[in-house]
């Protein structure tokens, strides 16, 4: 059986991608044979289908962090032909071939059913980037705080984990401040539910160790300067969930934010997360996040269009959410 695929190898330049045609043979080994029918587009696709930072770390590899399917045959007891699946992280895209192809081969641990309020293509529509978004609005309720206790920051706003923790904060009741380096998305922002748009250029550069309090809560995908910002203008025992490194790996901050304050620092890991986090991030999803909004973010691309689109999320030229269809 042929299928499609999207293979990443390594040259004597760096590395190549392009469009094959492979058999069942040419994948990785595991317990459950998935019949891939959608993946999606987040950042770090963007980077490992680029070669622009070593995501990849074996070769050849079929790049996609995310994919949504239907059990075509499983060894694992806990799946069956026929079963609706999603799999988010556990190293798909990166040591394990991953969502740009007709079929994957992976472990059934790693994977958790689909949730009956979405489709296949509305699963990874969320995708990471959205079960991201989820796990680090879950972090910050767990930490204690709420809408009653002041208004919460997202930056990155119009990528992927931006618009999705837009619309599920504002579905919880949250004040809502967006910042953004596309001042033409304000409308699309807005009509998320968010209150305020701020400037990035507000955040993304070197600031003070200690500035004005302005939110209780944020969630950042940006990190470096912005970061560091962010955790400044913090309120009073409010927290962060960081998520995210599009502006560097960097924390050029100080520790004034934490011990004056007492602001916390929230890490949020989606690709290790054990599947009990995992079950409760969907579940809360599923309940939460407004379908007609999920869909007004969401674009929808062919496999054959996943290598133009690998440059367009890391120019910062893709809004939301961006589906991929396999054939």
């Amino acid at each position: 059986m042929k299928f499609k695929a999207i293979l990443v190898e390594k040259t004597d330049a760096g590395q190549s991608v392009a469009l094959k045609e492979l058999g069942l043979d040419a994948l990785m080994e595991g317990d459950v044979l998935v019949r891939v029918s959608h993946s999606t587009v987040n950042y770090k696709d963007g980077l490992a289908l680029t070669g622009k930072s070593p995501v990849v770390r074996r070769f050849p590899m079929i790049p996609g962090i995310d994919l949504s399917g239907i059990v075509e045959s499983s060894s694992h007891a806990d799946w069956r032909e026929g079963d609706a699946v999603v799999l988010n992280g556990w190293g798909l895209g990166e040591t394990h071939f991953g969502g740009y192809a007709g079929y994957a081969c992976v472990k059934g641990d790693w994977l958790v059913p689909l949730p009956k309020n979405f489709t296949p293509a509305q699963a990874m529509a969320i995708g990471t980037a959205g079960y991201t978004a989820m796990l680090a609005v879950l972090a910050l309720e767990k930490h204690g705080l709420g809408p009653a206790d002041g208004p919460v920051l997202v930056t990155g706003a119009a990528g992927g984990v931006g618009s999705v923790a837009i619309a599920l904060l504002a579905k919880n009741g949250w004040q809502i401040m967006a910042s953004t380096g596309r001042p033409e998305e304000k409308a699309y922002l807005e009509a998320l539910g968010a209150a305020e748009i701020i400037d990035r250029k507000e955040l993304s550069e070197k600031g003070r160790p200690l500035g004005k309090e302005r939110w209780i809560a944020a969630i950042d995908s940006v990190g470096s300067h912005t970061l560091a910002n962010v955790l400044a203008m913090t309120k009073y025992n409010g927290a962060v969930a960081a998520c995210g490194l599009a502006q560097g790996l960097d924390l050029p901050g100080s520790v004034a934010p934490f011990i004056l304050r007492g602001v916390a620092l929230l890490g949020i890991d989606s690709v290790m997360a054990k599947k009990k986090r995992r079950l409760e991030a969907w579940g809360r999803l599923a309940r939460d996040l407004d379908v007609a909004k999920l869909e007004a973010m969401t674009s929808i691309i062919s496999l054959e269009d996943v290598i133009e689109a690998g440059e367009a999320v890391l120019a910062g030229k893709l809004r939301g959410r961006t589906v991929v269809r396999v054939p």
